[in-house]
């Protein structure tokens, strides 16, 4: 090719010694060597953006099935209760990024049906007509309604684990119990009320769907004895930048209240995600590097063999330096080949995990996720490009590092010594 004739010589024999120059079965063994660290790397890069892209469709489709019950933030009052909501409310639509404001009060307490165990629950009092503005659960009521919560009535709303631990369904009475005690002359006697069972939601996440209940505001202001609601939830265009806009809040807000977002509010789970994906991000480097190094051997190889080609080349005038870009360029063509490889490969597996996971449980008669596990019957995946570019960059830098040593060894070898038994 015309192009190749204006490279440098360096980059001529570099290019020449990535493919076996002889017919020597030295020189094939030596060109497979270098295959299989190309392929290693390329496998090794796959792996890790298959892997990472799975793990973040798994974090988004976890978060937006937490985001459509919890709140994007939270405003409430330190002192208990939020007399002024409706003012704070205004406040907050103002910010751009606010699409949706409602009032709430909750609190942990034990449900029981009939005689049966006490079920812990988290119980949020709502108004069933400002609720959509801010959470999905209305929608996600697969039995009964959610506007059959109507204040005075004392109805409920359950997860539909928490009915079927509870054994109750639409139309039954379920009693509620609060930590929050009343004294009687006979001493401290728990809160106890009678609530009706008028709907029963999913929305496909274990923590909800077994442990939280709704009920109408001002049902939960009578049985918590508040005079007012324990603050607001807000909605955001962008959940994403919901820490930003919380701290745009909080600085137009009285400072009684305190501003939260959701990634504050659920930073135990969130740093445990994240954990997960930087071990698993350095072991899979690690598989990658391990590859990369086989370089290593492949070099000292080829340099053994070519030490008659470098003493002729130091002999005709080349430069330490430029046998040292010689097998510089040909260990970095490899890790570049074995990256393109890689990328391209996890890139359309990732994009494509829909199809190809489908197709393997249809080929081997199985299910790797079941939905009354996992909710899910489907593989999730969310190939981030940042994520792509790091890998990439830290597999040609590991296949540069490789390099190192066996080229500044090539530089090093001397002319005579070579060639004395040729």
């Amino acid at each position: 090719m015309s192009f190749l004739k204006n490279l440098p010589y360096e980059w001529l024999v570099g290019l020449r010694y990535t493919r076996a120059g002889k017919r020597g079965g030295r020189n094939r063994f030596i060109s497979f060597i270098s295959l299989i660290s190309m392929a290693g790397i390329a496998l090794g890069v796959g792996a890790l953006i298959i892997i990472l892209s799975v793990m973040n469709g798994f974090q988004k489709d976890v978060t937006d099935r937490m985001l459509s019950v919890l709140a994007h933030v939270e405003v409430f009052d330190r002192a208990g209760g939020m007399p002024d909501w409706q003012q704070q409310a205004k406040n907050a639509l103002r910010h751009p990024e606010v699409k949706g404001a409602a009032p709430f009060s909750e609190t942990q307490a034990g449900l029981m049906h009939g005689n049966d165990a006490l079920r812990p629950a988290m119980v949020r009092g709502v108004l069933p007509e400002q609720e959509p503005a801010v959470s999905s659960v209305a929608k996600q009521v697969k039995m009964g309604s959610f506007d059959a919560l109507r204040p005075g009535e004392f109805n409920i709303v359950l997860g539909i684990d928490l009915a079927r631990s509870l054994n109750a369904g639409i139309g039954e009475k379920v009693t509620m119990v609060l930590p929050q005690g009343t004294v009687t002359p006979a001493g401290l006697v728990p809160r106890m009320r009678s609530f009706t069972v008028v709907g029963i939601f999913s929305a496909q996440h274990q923590e909800f769907d077994a442990g939280m209940a709704f009920i109408h505001l001002q049902d939960a202001q009578r049985m918590l004895r508040m005079a007012a609601p324990s603050g607001l939830r807000l909605r955001l265009a962008d959940m994403h930048r919901a820490p930003e806009v919380a701290g745009e809040l909080k600085k137009i807000m009285p400072a009684n209240l305190e501003v939260r977002d959701w990634s504050k509010l659920n930073a135990n789970w969130f740093a445990a995600v994240q954990t997960e994906k930087r071990m698993m991000f350095i072991i899979l480097t690690l598989i990658v590097a391990v590859a990369a190094f086989n370089l290593v051997s492949t070099l000292v190889m080829t340099v053994t063999d070519k030490q008659p080609d470098i003493a002729i080349l130091r002999t005709l005038g080349a430069s330490p330096n430029s046998i040292m870009k010689i097998f510089v360029i040909q260990g970095a063509l490899v890790g570049l080949m074995g990256t393109a490889l890689g990328v391209g490969g996890g890139v359309l597996v990732a994009l494509n995990i829909d199809v190809i996971v489908p197709f393997i449980e249809h080929l081997m008669g199985v299910q790797f996720l079941s939905k009354e596990i996992y909710y899910i019957t489907t593989v999730p995946s969310d190939m981030r490009w940042p994520d792509v570019t790091k890998i990439g960059v830290i597999s040609v830098l590991l296949a540069f590092l490789a390099t190192v040593y066996p080229s500044r060894w090539a530089s090093r070898v001397k002319p005579a010594e070579a060639l004395r038994y040729e």
